[in-house]
């Protein structure tokens, strides 16, 4: 890419396309092309089409899909993989369709088996079975790898994947039904500091461990994979089978749900006990990415979790005020 090359970022409004957004722009680029839902709706496949005949980008970012938490990803499951699917589908046949040089699909880490070793490697992918509460959203993930990898093979695209692992930062979704934990406990925290509740509850036992990935770290790596990686440098050129040929994105670094209640509390200054509430589901015991490819292709990540969490907390109260 260079700085006036034509670039399609598709989700800019949520979390991940609007770090992708700043960083771009922050880095100079200067020809990128948006829309909104309400502009073009990308689970409609003539509008995807009719809008890449008029627009011809050259680069695309598809950052956008349908996303939540535990009990979104449960509770809306004919959504999660149909939007999801549909969301694809269109964006990368139409970016085959209209040759465009380089397209980034993100995915993430629930696409790997609930029982996957850890740190979880790329090679995991489809072999075992998948965390059941996510199983929709993560099969549309996988879908999407594999379109990406089949129109390389059979087309010569330049169609790369990347999986981010659980991300947080400004523009997240604070929703209490629909989002995921981080911003989930730091609304219920500082709801509770403003109320002197005597308490937050909780799901789960606190005992999982997850990974968090500030979500400006994620995008510098997304733009870096852009610039520096295409598709033929993640296969050997013996390889009689190309497969997992998606990125891992992530710190390696994990950390306890009790843990990250307790870096959240005190971020917030919420005086209060916190309420494990052991009838709730925990999800994966443990879910870490081993991001050794990434940093093979020369990418490490900049913002520690107490950090990361102090700035999200910091953008969220001036969201309020």
């Amino acid at each position: 890419m260079n700085k006036t090359s034509k670039i399609y970022l598709a989700g800019h409004r949520g979390l991940v396309g609007s770090a992708i957004l700043k960083t771009l722009t922050c880095k100079g680029y200067s020809n990128i092309i948006t829309r909104t839902h309400g502009e073009l709706d990308l689970t409609d496949q003539e509008a995807v089409r009719a809008f890449f005949e008029a627009e011809k980008p050259e680069y695309v970012f598809l950052a956008a899909a349908k996303v939540g938490g535990i009990v979104a990803n449960n509770t809306y499951r004919a959504d999660f993989i149909y939007e999801n699917l549909q969301i694809q589908n269109n964006v990368i046949h139409q970016s085959y369709v209209h040759g465009v040089k380089k397209l980034l699909f993100l995915g993430s880490t629930c696409i790997y088996p609930k029982n996957a070793p850890q740190p979880m490697k790329e090679d995991s992918l489809l072999t075992s079975e998948l965390e059941y509460t996510n199983e929709p959203y993560a099969i549309a993930k996988i879908a999407g790898i594999k379109m990406c990898e089949s129109y390389n093979l059979q087309y010569g695209t330049n169609f790369i994947s990347v999986m981010p692992t659980n991300l947080y930062g400004p523009n997240d979704n604070f929703d209490l039904e629909t989002s995921h934990v981080l911003p989930a406990l730091m609304r219920k925290m500082h709801e509770a500091k403003e109320q002197n509740a005597p308490s937050v509850e909780i799901w789960g036992s606190g005992t999982p461990r997850r990974e968090f990935l500030y979500s400006e770290d994620m995008a510098d790596a997304c733009v870096f994979v852009m610039e520096k990686v295409d598709f033929k440098d993640l296969y050997g050129s013996t390889c009689k089978e190309v497969r997992n040929t998606h990125i891992n994105i992530g710190t390696g670094e994990d950390v306890s749900i009790k843990a990250l209640a307790e870096l959240i509390k005190k971020s917030v200054g919420f005086k209060g006990e916190l309420v494990f509430n052991t009838q709730k589901p925990d999800g994966t015991l443990i879910k870490r990415t081993d991001p050794s490819k990434l940093h093979a292709l020369g990418w490490k990540h900049n913002v520690e979790l107490e950090e990361g969490v102090r700035r999200v907390y910091g953008w969220y109260v001036g969201q309020r005020q």
